[in-house]
């Protein structure tokens, strides 16, 4: 009996509490400033009342203590009582001290539950006979919300609740939130709700900032509901401002015959009549839910610019009017007037007729719906198409079927008539006419269909051509195709030809331009709802920063192009000591001299190096050209930091210090008989700083192609051995080829005995392919590959 004297003293506690009101500063007990926002009274709120709970603190004063702060809350939340309290000090808006407390908003049957009621681990607290069990109700979870309210509203717009347990607001919502589905509900709004601490994944995705948040999910899209106040008029509101642009057109005397007339565009039309200054949100969402197979026009007809359209097709001033029209503008093939017509009414209404008398095959969707697969079906579905052309010369023909389909009496369930464009739906005709007695030009033929599945289809071709009813052989055409459809209706009898065809083009799907507009608007409208202005300022400037960073980018960008004109403007026209062609002028080539000798070799800085190539006075204008081309992609390197630097070395002048330079990498100290002719070609990297040289040479080791990497891994030892045969000839040491080839000809070629070239001149290189293998070679010398001859010291450079 101890809890039975608990429960009741807890009721007396807070039932005097209700009755008395505040006695404490509301401020002071939340613990938040005067000024404080509603944010920050809901966070105090939170977290005290989360403290003083009864079911989690045994402190016998938890339970004044929680009405207490349940009371602050209420009345901080409410801005006209908060602002009586901050001008007068008034906490009740009128206090009934001497009253008897009113006890019968406590139910009897279950105390517990109807002061701390529990589901699962979820609290809730019911206030002033409110009960958020709706809400738990309609509770969707975020696997709901994906698989099947996304899908959905694309044609059935929903209206989601974000709630909480300990959200008092949403106490307070629960009202209006019962209102609004009593009234969008049935006209075709879906409803649901979302506990926001058991979807933490779905709160982050659509954006929840605060409890309660309503949000409108349409076409796959969440909107935020931004109004700070909550009413039935501003969800309407709210909800029509969402829906697409022209979702209904407004049609009067002047756009009746363009409106009634655009029916090619596949879908029929639909007039809504009415005494409203705007459509009525009921026939908004049927709009939405029918667009792509129904165009809805609204009519005012108390507007004086209307009046030809009511007298026309009778319509009524008092009722609201619907007007279904398919290819026969002169009158309606369905209409209906009432007060308020039901949505299942005109749902019935426009399921039964949403479909021209002849529609168009335009896309996979209408192939699907107008001639479904039935294999397991008793008896076959018949499609029956004409294949014509986006032309007016086809009209004709497509009206005489079309004539020909109202006058039979063919149930829409056993025979379909449609048409298609030939010139759109290219894949699907191909593969009706691959068949044996196919039409060689199928335009203006009429093709008998049954699918089999969704790939497979079964049919057969009208022999004759289908024209108008002019024609001398219409009536035998159309007796034939009567007599056919009847023939293959009947279950014994099967179509002759079969084929696969793949799935039709959308032909009204977006184009380009068309879904970027869309992607942008989307944007714009996201960026709308969910960036408040809090968080405005720091897009803006992230934005502003990338921009500025692109904008420096392209400006630097400028910047070195423009420096590098005008190097190429200013450099030398020509070379030391001589001038390659004028398109050459960009990369200047040194001479290697007693006078840039130290420059170019002793004094280089760390890091840099400088290539020379060997020349004669011969040989030098036609390799100097090549030599250019093939370090022009370096010209970058050779700039103003001088990390490489270009040259060339006479022989002629030279020979001395390259002798001395070879000597010098040798193991030991030799006599070297140069040949210079076994020099030209020859190019050499010189590090001076580090002391090494690296070398190039058609007959090098590092050079010659396709030797393996058995040549390369004793080519030092090779080198060393200069005696020995021809290993010597790429650094010019003088051999016997050499010595009989001295006075020769290379560009002559290698001498013929009896049509066949001598062995002695095997291993002749020719001037023009001296060059051939550098580009590769600087490659590897830039990966640093090539062998280095170290030296201990630079050799003077004779006068």
């Amino acid at each position: 009996m101890k809890w039975k004297n608990w429960f009741f003293l807890t009721c007396s506690l807070l039932a005097l509490g209700l009755a008395l009101g505040l006695r404490k500063d509301p401020y002071e007990i939340l613990g938040v400033k005067r000024s404080a926002v509603s944010q920050e009274i809901r966070k105090a709120f939170k977290h005290l009342a989360k403290e003083w709970h009864p079911d989690k603190n045994s402190n016998p004063e938890a339970e004044n203590k929680f009405v207490e702060i349940t009371e602050a809350y209420e009345l901080l939340m409410d801005p006209d009582r908060r602002k009586k309290f901050d001008n007068f000090g008034i906490t009740e808006d009128a206090p009934a001290f001497t009253n008897k407390p009113d006890y019968s908003q406590y139910r009897r049957f279950d105390p517990l539950d109807d002061l701390f009621g529990f589901q699962g681990s979820s609290f809730r607290f019911h206030f002033q006979d409110r009960d958020i069990t709706i809400f738990h109700k309609l509770s969707v979870t975020t696997k709901a919300y994906e698989n099947h309210l996304v899908p959905k509203s694309y044609r059935t717009p929903y209206l989601i609740l974000f709630y909480s347990d300990w959200c008092f607001a949403c106490l307070q919502m629960e009202p209006i939130w019962r209102r609004i589905m009593e009234e969008l509900e049935p006209i075709g709004v879906g409803v649901a709700t979302v506990h926001s601490e058991n979807e933490p994944l779905l709160v982050k995705k659509v954006g929840v900032s605060s409890l309660p948040l309503m949000v409108l999910l349409m076409d796959g899209k969440a909107m935020h509901y931004k109004e700070s106040l909550f009413s039935v008029q501003k969800v309407v509101e709210f909800v029509r401002s969402k829906f697409p642009y022209k979702l209904v057109q407004p049609v009067n005397d002047e756009n009746i015959e363009m409106f009634l007339n655009s029916w090619t565009d596949n879908r029929v039309r639909i007039l809504i009549c009415e005494n409203h200054d705007s459509v009525r949100l009921r026939y908004i969402l049927m709009a939405y839910y029918y667009r792509d197979r129904v165009a809805f026009g609204f009519v005012q007809v108390k507007s004086i610019h209307a009046k030809e359209v009511v007298q026309r097709f009778k319509v009524p001033l008092d009722k609201d009017t619907l007007l279904l029209f398919n290819e026969n503008t002169e009158r309606p093939v369905a209409s209906l007037s009432m007060p308020d017509i039901p949505v299942k009414t005109m749902h019935d209404i426009i399921s039964n007729n949403k479909y021209l008398l002849l529609p168009r095959l335009s896309s996979q969707a209408m192939f699907d719906a107008l001639c479904p697969p039935d294999s397991a079906r008793p008896r076959k579905r018949l499609c029956v198409i004409l294949v014509s052309q986006n032309t007016p010369y086809h009209d004709e023909p497509r009206q005489v079927l079309r004539q020909f389909a109202q006058e039979t009496s063919y149930s829409t369930e056993r025979v379909r008539f449609m048409y298609i464009f030939k010139e759109r739906q290219t894949d699907f005709i191909s593969a009706l006419t691959s068949g044996q007695n196919s039409p060689p030009e199928p335009t203006l033929h009429v093709v008998i269909i049954w699918r089999c599945d969704s790939k497979r289809i079964k049919y057969d071709w009208l022999p004759e051509d289908w024209g108008n009813s002019e024609q001398p052989q219409w009536n035998a055409t159309r007796e034939r195709l009567s007599t056919t459809i009847q023939r293959l209706l009947q279950s014994a009898d099967a179509l002759s030809y079969e084929a696969i065809v793949q799935e039709l083009i959308d032909e009204h799907a977006q184009g380009m331009v068309g879904r970027i507009l869309n992607k942008i608007f989307v944007a714009s409208e996201y960026l709308r709802d969910n960036v408040t202005k809090e968080q405005l300022l720091p897009a803006l400037s992230v934005i502003g920063t990338v921009l500025f960073i692109v904008v420096a980018g392209y400006f630097m960008a400028y910047l070195v192009r423009l420096e590098e004109e005008k190097i190429a403007k200013s450099s030398s026209n020509g070379m030391s000591g001589g001038k390659l062609n004028n398109t050459q002028q960009q990369l200047k080539l040194h001479e290697l001299r007693p006078e840039t000798y130290n420059g170019m070799v002793r004094l280089l800085k760390p890091g840099c190096r400088t290539i020379v190539l060997l020349v004669d006075q011969e040989s030098r204008k036609e390799l100097l050209i090549k030599f250019h081309k093939t370090v022009w992609p370096y010209r970058n390197l050779s700039g103003r930091n001088k990390t490489l630097m270009f040259g060339y070395l006479n022989l002629e002048k030279g020979l001395e210090w390259y002798k001395r330079l070879l000597m010098l990498s040798l193991p030991e100290p030799r006599d070297l008989n140069i040949n210079p002719k076994n020099c030209i070609g020859t190019v050499i990297s010189l590090n001076g700083h580090r002391k090494y040289f690296c070398m190039y040479h058609a007959k090098h080791p590092e050079s010659m192609k396709g030797k393996g990497s058995k040549r390369m891994a004793k080519m030092t030892k090779r080198i060393s051995n200069y005696e020995a045969g021809t290993n010597g000839a790429f650094m010019g040491f003088e051999t016997s080829e050499s010595e009989d080839t001295e006075n020769s000809d290379l560009e002559q070629g290698p001498p013929m005995k009896n049509g066949v070239n001598s062995d002695r001149y095997s291993n002749v290189v020719f001037k023009e392919n001296l060059l051939d293998g550098l580009a590769n070679w600087l490659d590897r010398l830039f990966e640093g590959s090539t062998y280095r001859y170290y030296i201990n010291y630079w050799p003077d450079f004779p006068n």
